[in-house]
């Protein structure tokens, strides 16, 4: 009974390593957005604070609207707005004309606060490629190691930076992730390590543990072995504060 106990004990690890194998990159990241909210995205309407500024998001099935608003001593109250038709900057409620290369800049601003908010929302698109990296163990709990990068057409001025996402294989929940992006001298790395998870409505929001890495030489695939080592400089805590649902007015399609 014994050696029969252990036998069934191996064929059932060997199925639950079977199924996990069997699942593919575009599977893991569909099960990650559900569990942290999934369509519930597509027409949520909330806003937070991060930093000294105030973020809003409104989405309606494909019509979004996000923004950012703050008080600059120079100029007064700024809002900077992105939605299906592009970027618009007002101050003191004023339209302002903006060259094209500004206006590019401080839209990428916004969305990156907006796009890291809510991950793995997004990664939906079809302008993403995903690649499986295989299972790996970090602070000793596996994880789907995955690869994104973007194709140039939909995939917005940053095309060519990379990610890799850390997924739990039990939860699904998205726990790491790294990205490189160009410097003017190179390339820069970045690796988040999430905390102080919540559920807001059925959201998930995280904060971040951010770090860089202190050698050069490495690709992003990299950073989650520097983690385990502990060779990441911690730069900063990345804190979404007093998220607040439905204060954005939803948008009519």
């Amino acid at each position: 009974m014994k050696y029969l106990s252990a036998f069934f004990l191996i064929l059932i690890l060997t199925s639950c390593e079977n199924k996990t194998t069997k699942l593919t990159a575009e599977e893991i990241i569909n099960k990650s957005i559900t569990v942290s909210g999934g369509e519930k995205f597509d027409s949520a309407n909330y806003s937070f604070k991060f930093r000294d500024k105030l973020y809003r998001a409104s989405r309606n099935n494909g019509m979004f609207s996000i923004s950012r608003e703050f008080q600059q001593d120079s100029l007064g109250f700024i809002e900077d707005v992105v939605t299906n038709d592009g970027f618009e900057r007002f101050i003191n409620k004023e339209k302002v004309e903006l060259a094209d290369s500004i206006a590019n800049v401080l839209s990428a601003s916004v969305n990156s606060v907006h796009y890291f908010s809510v991950l793995p929302y997004g990664l939906e698109s079809d302008a993403v490629k995903k690649k499986l990296l295989g299972v790996v163990t970090i602070s000793n709990k596996p994880y789907h190691k995955i690869k994104v990068t973007f194709k140039e057409e939909g995939g917005g001025e940053d095309f060519e930076d990379e990610f890799v996402y850390w997924i739990q294989t039990e939860t699904f929940k998205v726990d790491y992730l790294a990205y490189s992006y160009k410097e003017e001298d190179g390339t820069g790395y970045r690796f988040r390590e999430a905390f102080n998870e919540r559920f807001v409505d059925g959201l998930r929001f995280v904060d971040y543990n951010n770090y860089k890495p202190e050698i050069e030489g490495i690709s992003v695939e990299d950073l989650d072995d520097l983690f385990e080592k502990k060779e990441l400089k911690l730069l900063s805590e990345i804190k979404l504060e007093t998220i607040i649902m439905g204060s954005t007015s939803a948008i009519n399609p």
